[in-house]
């Protein structure tokens, strides 16, 4: 049995951009459900789901993405050169100058070049580059680079999780890998518990292009409660509060239109008397997670969001700390166990 912190190392290491999930990241995640759940399968979509057992007629339901986002090649250049667009919302700012490998029939290292600041004039100074006038460099000829690459072939960023002072961590796909750790932590912790509630884990895809892969699950499954555990903005010099949360300071309850009152009350009251520290969020419009489409999967489904403070999103160095993943599973694990025995039809009742 692996510990969490290396089991998110792995999956943060792994490639699975939206769509393609099941290049590495997927087959990583079915391994290490089937060790603590009672079954688990993949369905057409390509979410991983584990289920513990319950004995009653209520269920609870988790998803956290294993989606990344990244690039897709889109085009040759002369010179062993790539046009590439982009999959899910890659911050284009953060992509100069990083290394890549594009996902062929092998793996290609590369580079995405930009002109120098020497023959670069003032006006294009002032200005971000745009992902359409980026190209990735191989160094193969053209004939050897198409033998390799097919248009549509996958890019991800060149990065190896590090960790930082005070267990943070850094890397690329802690959105939303850190919430598959804190699945992983609560099945853990639930695995020997008797509980007659059915509980699944869904470590979903296609999130960052539409939380796809949550409202096929959802469907499905019909659950009675499903959670998404996703990240929020952490607070750093250029981001405060009420946009940022303080890392390490516990999960963060949100409060909105993707919603449920009651799960919201209920996930807040089990904070509370587990002492669990937490944090709140107002979410006035769409939640950008999957209780997005979660909320109106088949006949509707009562939401809810618990989100992980998250610095430099949607970059290759987004940085975490483990305190709030292993706090949000005791926050879910100790949800699961408080929702036992009781009859959850009249508990969401508005």
């Amino acid at each position: 049995m692996v510990t969490t912190k290396e089991f998110l190392i792995s999956l943060c290491n792994s490639t699975g951009v939206a769509g393609f999930e099941f290049q590495q990241t997927a087959g990583l995640v079915s391994d290490a459900f089937r060790e603590f759940c009672d079954e688990v399968w993949t369905d057409t979509l390509g979410n991983v789901i584990g289920h513990k057992k319950g004995k009653g007629k209520f269920s609870v339901l988790f998803s956290a993405h294993m989606d990344e986002i990244g690039l897709m090649v889109s085009g040759y250049e002369k010179g062993g050169f790539l046009r590439f667009t982009p999959i899910g919302g890659y911050d284009q700012r953060s992509l100069v100058a990083q290394e890549v490998y594009v996902h062929g029939k092998e793996d290609v290292y590369g580079i995405i070049g930009v002109k120098p600041p020497h023959i670069t004039t003032a006006e294009e100074a002032k200005k971000a580059h745009k992902i359409e006038d980026m190209a990735v460099d191989t160094g193969l000829d053209d004939e050897k680079l198409k033998e390799l690459v097919r248009i549509g072939d996958v890019i991800t960023l060149k990065r190896e999780v590090v960790e930082l002072r005070n267990e943070s961590i850094a890397g690329k796909a802690l959105d939303d890998r850190a919430g598959i750790a804190a699945l992983y932590q609560c099945m853990k912790d639930l695995h020997k518990t008797d509980c007659d509630i059915d509980v699944y884990y869904v470590a979903s895809t296609q999130e960052e292009i539409g939380a796809k892969g949550a409202l096929t699950a959802v469907y499905e499954l019909k659950p009675d409660i499903a959670i998404a555990l996703d990240v929020c903005h952490g607070l750093t010099p250029d981001v405060a509060e009420p946009k940022g949360k303080k890392m390490g300071g516990g999960p963060v309850i949100s409060r909105g239109i993707n919603i449920h009152p009651r799960v919201f009350e209920s996930l807040v009251k089990t904070a509370k008397d587990h002492y669990i520290p937490f944090q709140k969020e107002v979410l006035p419009g769409p939640s950008g997670t999957d209780a997005m489409t979660m909320q109106i999967a088949g006949a509707g489904t009562a939401s809810g969001v618990i989100s992980f403070p998250l610095k430099y999103m949607h970059t290759s160095v987004e940085v975490m700390k483990m305190k709030d993943i292993m706090l949000t599973s005791k926050l879910i694990s100790n949800y699961v166990l408080d929702l036992c025995g009781k009859d959850l039809e009249e508990m969401l009742c508005l």
